[in-house]
């Protein structure tokens, strides 16, 4: 059995499932994020040392579950060597309505 709440399918083990295909722009950001440490031969912990954030907050940025600041966003481009341009470039990828 399920709920359809705003538009998203709440299972009955709380699972919360949405119903667009489409990735959100944190999903997108947290995806680039996570190619360009992994690229860097970086693990997760690494980045959160380098960029002074906890290795659980960084797991969340990567899944796309954190709205994070721009200073957090900052931080990471920093401990990545790149702008936060490079990272955020084409986002969000439609227009807000």
């Amino acid at each position: 059995m399920s709920n359809i709440v705003r538009g998203r399918i709440v299972l009955k083990t709380g699972i919360i499932m949405s119903m667009s295909s489409k990735p959100s722009p944190l999903k997108i950001l947290g995806e680039r994020i996570r190619e360009l440490r992994k690229a860097k031969n970086l693990t997760q912990e690494d980045l959160a040392y380098e960029s002074d954030i906890d290795r659980s907050y960084i797991g969340g940025v990567e899944r796309g579950e954190r709205n994070l600041s721009f200073d957090k966003l900052c931080q990471i481009a920093q401990a990545l060597g790149c702008d936060v341009a490079s990272l955020t470039k084409g986002l969000p990828k439609e227009p807000s309505r």
